[in-house]
């Protein structure tokens, strides 16, 4: 079985929409993620992650985050940059401290109103009541067509599924479904599940905070079943003979 494979090999017995993107790049990095040393988040993952949190699990906020309120110290060190003076990067380093004792992570005063303005206008808009209504954070721990897939979701309606996504821009937005496999994600959720329905909600970090809500269409939804079966072979092929040749080796014309 897989799931015996996948636990023997690197100590998970299954896979997540994120490992499957590692897989599809490069088995060694995929290799890594599942054994837990691919730690470090980006400054855009981090906003998501926070923004999430506010928007699907308020109440968990405080266990996960802790908001570097610096507009009074600013103030009280005053000039022209109080930011880039030793005092503030000291007293930030102090915070830094205490965040890492604590297990959360530190986020900036600017993020945290941005997040919440963000949230804000999902309310007036609407969007939030017709396309984010559910159960938020839904874990799944279940199998396609033998493979166990292990995950969360934002928000799971008895009649569609939703995820919402923070984009520079909505033009393009339906080239980061296909650039960050945001279509594998839709098939996996859609699969064990048993629902047709995906909607991406996407919504621009910059003010005034624009939102673009789409349907994956059956074509995109095929496209990440084909990315999903393709990282399913390699993984296998991986395991079986612990080398991934075209990590190795690449043929083409420049």
């Amino acid at each position: 079985m897989l799931s015996v494979q996948l636990a023997e090999a690197v100590g998970k017995g299954h896979l997540s929409y994120s490992s499957i993107k590692y897989a599809l790049q490069d088995m060694r990095l995929w290799e890594m993620y599942m054994r837990g040393q691919l730690k470090k988040e980006s400054d855009a993952l981090t906003f998501g992650s926070m923004y999430d949190c506010l928007l699907f699990t308020p109440e968990d906020f405080d266990k996960q985050f802790m908001v570097l309120n610096d507009s009074t110290k600013c103030e009280e060190i005053g000039g022209r940059a109080p930011r880039m003076t030793n005092k503030y990067k000291a007293w930030v380093k102090d915070f830094q401290e205490e965040a890492d004792e604590k297990g959360v992570k530190l986020i900036g005063e600017d993020d945290f109103q941005k997040a919440k303005e963000m949230i804000e206008r999902l309310k007036v808009t609407g969007v939030l009541q017709e396309y984010l209504i559910g159960d938020y954070q839904h874990e799944f721990n279940k199998e396609i067509s033998g493979v166990p897939v292990r995950g969360f979701l934002d928000c799971l309606n008895k009649d569609y599924i939703s995820d919402h996504k923070t984009t520079r821009s909505r033009s393009s937005f339906r080239y980061a479904v296909r650039d960050y496999g945001y279509d594998i994600q839709a098939y996996i959720y859609c699969s064990v599940l048993g629902l047709d329905k995906f909607y991406w909600v996407a919504q621009e970090k910059a003010y005034p905070y624009v939102i673009g809500v789409y349907q994956a269409s059956d074509e995109t939804i095929a496209n990440g079943q084909a990315k999903f079966d393709r990282a399913v072979e390699r993984i296998t092929r991986y395991l079986d003979n612990n080398l991934e040749t075209d990590t190795f080796f690449i043929k083409g014309v420049i």
